[in-house]
């Protein structure tokens, strides 16, 4: 078993109990306050801008073989990821620029931006987001909510490219090979932040 999916392993209580957040389960059925999506999108908006930087600056540390790709995250951050979100936002009236992030947000992109000072941990720390979500949104894709404003979000996230994406990221960190605890150390960290965000306001 690759250390990636390892890593996966110990961290699938912490998705299941993602699944069961009352945000999570508000989106699956399509009747979270909107407020409450208002708000858990503009501190998501807030968390991107810092997860773009978060790729520059493993994109610097690189072998040349993953610079572009890691390079090309950073830019589809920040202008399609970010560029959903705005359109999400119009629905729930978000305001992206009064926004401050929560201490939730807060904790979490500080820890990350420190992890990617080490490209090892770095990626070991990002992998939670992307393979998170993607499971998240395959998971709520099954049975999805019938609002359309919620019914988007859930679709990007369950997209197989998306998938691809979170593949791709755990190869690198496979190929990558750090130490391993110092590796689960910061996977399961970042995995506690993703929980712990749920909550972000």
């Amino acid at each position: 078993m690759s250390l990636s999916a390892r890593l996966q392993e110990k961290g699938r209580p912490l998705l299941i109990e993602q699944l069961a957040h009352p945000t999570v389960t508000g989106i699956a059925c399509g009747d979270l306050d909107p407020a409450a999506f208002r708000g858990w999108l503009e501190q998501d908006y807030l968390y991107l801008l810092d997860y773009t930087r978060v790729f520059v600056r493993l994109a610097w540390q690189a072998p040349d073989g993953h610079l572009g790709y890691l390079v090309d995250l950073a830019h589809s951050t920040l202008h399609e990821e970010l560029s959903l979100h705005r359109e999400l936002s119009e629905p729930f009236g978000a305001d992206f620029d009064a926004a401050v992030k929560s201490p939730q947000c807060v904790a979490y992109t500080e820890f990350l931006i420190d992890a990617a000072a080490d490209y090892g941990r770095g990626l070991a720390a990002l992998l939670p987001c992307m393979w998170g979500y993607s499971e998240l949104g395959v998971a709520l894709a099954a049975n999805p909510p019938a609002d359309p404003r919620f019914r988007r979000w859930v679709d990007t996230y369950a997209d197989p490219g998306f998938a691809a994406l979170a593949q791709r990221c755990a190869e690198m960190l496979d190929e990558a090979a750090p130490d391993e605890a110092v590796a689960e150390e910061a996977f399961m960290t970042a995995m506690r932040h993703e929980l712990a965000f749920w909550d972000a306001r």
